[in-house]
């Protein structure tokens, strides 16, 4: 097994696990000094392709953005989404697996469940394919947004989930808008990590999408948290950067490339 994921294990029940998404070396590359993991995810549809949902984003856009990530990435465990309608079947999965494992050198895939394809995460790990899962809210497979678990019989249905996807051989869960008490339950009850998205500090670890965190997305539900106004700095940039130009005032002699050589 990957020295990566054997750490990411161990660290269950011990300390916390840090993990943030990136679309770009430039970004991974910030978040590989402080990730446990760092997410390639189907998110990428929304925030930087502006589409409506996840559904639309392909594998080759998944792939090349795992490419230049992965330039970035030197000690995080580098895990990346398949895309919806890449893992219909076990052969059609295995196929597509094998493919973003073999182009992006990734650590993991990561597969949203649908309470049936547990056969699929076996058939992935039987071949040497790390595999995350993800239960509660998942957007390749649930149209509408509403918390999980709320409900007894609800959260005893996401724990038997829970302990097929981790019998099926995963390393890892993503625990996705899930009432606290029952993934505090699910975190409980499975021994393979818990990584939260608006279901509590139960969880064995954290994630959260980059842009959403940094203020660039402008979508903020209650669960995330905004560390920056990065799209309030950026503006500011820009708007100094447009009156220097209109101003003549940028560049100035020290920007010119023989500058220094033709006073």
């Amino acid at each position: 097994m990957n020295k990566k994921i054997q750490k990411i294990i161990r660290k269950k029940n011990k300390s916390k696990i840090v993990s943030l998404t990136a679309y770009s070396k430039n970004i991974s590359k910030i978040l590989d000094k402080y990730c446990d993991i760092v997410l390639v995810g189907d998110s990428m549809a929304n925030v930087l392709y502006g589409l409506k949902n996840t559904h639309e984003i392909s594998l080759e856009n998944i792939i090349q953005h795992t490419k230049s990530v992965k330039k970035g990435v030197k000690k995080s465990l580098l895990v990346v989404d398949m895309p919806k309608g890449t893992y219909i079947n076990k052969t059609v999965a295995k196929k597509n697996a094998k493919k973003i494992m073999r182009m992006t050198k990734c650590d993991a895939v990561k597969i949203e469940s649908n309470n049936k394809n547990y056969n699929i995460i076996r058939e992935l790990v039987k071949n040497h394919i790390p595999v995350m899962g993800h239960i509660g809210y998942t957007p390749q497979f649930k149209k509408k947004f509403k918390i999980e678990g709320e409900t007894i019989l609800k959260a005893e249905k996401l724990l038997k989930e829970a302990l097929l996807i981790e019998k099926a051989g995963a390393f890892s869960i993503v625990l996705e808008c899930i009432l606290p008490k029952t993934s505090k339950l699910i975190t409980e009850k499975i021994s393979i990590p818990t990584i939260g998205i608006g279901s509590s500090s139960y969880c064995d670890g954290q994630i959260l999408v980059t842009d959403d965190m940094l203020g660039l997305s402008g979508f903020y539900p209650k669960f995330v948290k905004k560390y920056v106004s990065l799209n309030r700095i950026i503006e500011k940039a820009v708007k100094k950067y447009t009156t220097e130009v209109k101003l003549s005032k940028f560049p100035k002699k020290k920007n010119f490339l023989y500058g220094t050589r033709n006073k």
